[in-house]
Parts: structure tokens; sequence; C-alpha cells
């Protein structure tokens, strides 16, 4: 396999649109998600339309052992992977005190200790080739607090914060991390969120612009990406001179729902 790029969350939403991406751009994939049947069907699609290799992995990374046993078989495989993609995650609707804490720990395994976890792993290998790019799916969720979605706002804090840290620390070996920050999306992340009726998602941009604006940004070696001018704007040069106190009241309003 050659020009290989692994995505995780690849079966459906900004996973799948990186994949025909890639694929479009002639690179092979490793492609892990949750669901074998969707994984199949992609990578069938893939192979038959752009004469790739496709290596799927069906593993639940909220589960103890998923990145180890993700980085072992492609290690068994010999696939050197270029372009990591942590795009894998989920979020959640409600008071933090009122919800369930299982699902709340189970949102921080995928998003942020997964994502660490896959990291970690295969940036020794970009370091010992002096050359690779990752990129981290997160959000403009990642500038403020969250009210009504606080795990999942701070984890992407997380996100943001630890992709432009470790850029640093590897941009002397040629490897680059980008965190893409989109705002709302059009994915099936609305119903698995149970973030039905809630305004922000009005105007939601298509899975797959945003995916490909992150792609670019990857290939380009940006350090934050944000797919809309407005909302850079506004939290680059307007929420951070707010009170703290107006922000939290804003951020609530906007996860609220009709």
């Amino acid at each position: 396999m050659k020009n290989v790029a692994l995505i995780t969350g690849a079966s459906s939403g900004i996973g799948l649109e990186l994949a025909h991406i890639h694929a479009e751009n002639g690179g092979d994939l490793v492609l892990v998600a949750r669901s074998a049947d969707k994984l199949h069907q992609l990578a069938t699609a893939l192979r038959d339309k752009f004469a790739i290799k496709v290596l799927t992995i069906a593993r639940d990374l909220s589960q103890a052992g998923a990145t180890a046993a993700i980085f072992a078989e492609t290690e068994r495989q010999g696939i050197q992977i270029d372009r990591l993609i942590n795009n894998a995650g989920i979020g959640g609707h409600g008071r933090f005190f009122e919800r369930d804490l299982s699902l709340e720990q189970q949102m921080i395994r995928l998003n942020i200790q997964a994502l660490t976890e896959l990291t970690h792993l295969y940036l020794q290998g970009m370091i010992a080739r002096k050359q690779g790019k990752i990129l981290n799916v997160s959000s403009t969720a990642s500038f403020m607090p969250g009210p009504l979605q606080a795990v999942y706002y701070a984890s992407k804090a997380y996100v943001t914060s630890f992709s432009q840290a470790i850029a640093e620390e590897v941009a002397e070996f040629n490897v680059s991390v980008t965190a893409l920050c989109p705002g709302a999306v059009a994915t099936g992340f609305v119903q698995a969120g149970d973030l039905q009726g809630v305004a922000a998602w009005n105007n939601a941009k298509s899975a797959r612009s945003v995916a490909e604006y992150g792609y670019r940004a990857m290939e380009q070696g940006k350090l934050v990406a944000f797919n809309e001018a407005k909302l850079k704007f506004a939290l680059d040069w307007v929420i951070p001179f707010l009170p703290r106190k107006w922000v939290l009241k804003m951020s609530r309003k906007a996860m609220e729902k009709a």
C-alpha cells in the first residue's frame, strides 16, 4: 500500500467524505469504524471506483484495547501510515448532572483517549521517517465552555490544545498536525447526540465541504483550520473580549432546543 491514510469514524459523515477525497487523490486507505458491514460496503465502492487498496478494521474506539489492536494490525501487515485522520467522536445533549455518567465516560474515551493513543502510536513511525501528517477533527466548540454539552465542548478543547502543542514538538521532523474546527455540520452527529431541535444546526454545512476544507488544510500543514470565516472572526475577535458570564449564556442559548 502507498500514500496510506488511516481514518477513524470512516463509515459516515466527515470521515466517509475524507475517505472519498483521499481515494480521489489516488491514496490507499485504512478505514476504522464500529460497523463492519458499512466499512465493507465503503471499501468495495472505493476499490471499484478508484482502483486503490483498502483495509477495513471494525473496532469500537471507546473500548479498552481498541487502539492497540488497530496499531498491531497495521504493523502486522507492514502498512506505513502516512496520514492519520482522527475523526471519530460523539456528543450528547443535556445538563451534566442529569446525564448518564457512563455516556460521558464513553465520550471522553473516544474523543480524547483514543485520539491521544492513536496519535502517539503512529507518530513514532512518522518521526523516524521524518514525514507525516495528522488531522484531528475538533470543533469551534473547543474555544468556549458549552452548557448543555459540557463534556463534549471540553473534550474538543483538549483536541485543539493538544494538536497545537504536539505540532510545535514535531515540526522539526517534517511532521504536521492540523486541528480542523468546523461549526455545525450536517451529519448523523445530530441524531446520535440527541441534538434535534437545536437551532445551531439550522444552517449546518455539508460534510463534503468540511472534509474538503480539512483535507486541504492537512495537506498544507495548517495549524488550526476554520471552514467558516464568520465563526473564526467571532472566536478570535469578539468572544475573547466579552464577559465570561455573557459567553456562557450565549453558549447555552445556542444549544437550547426549540
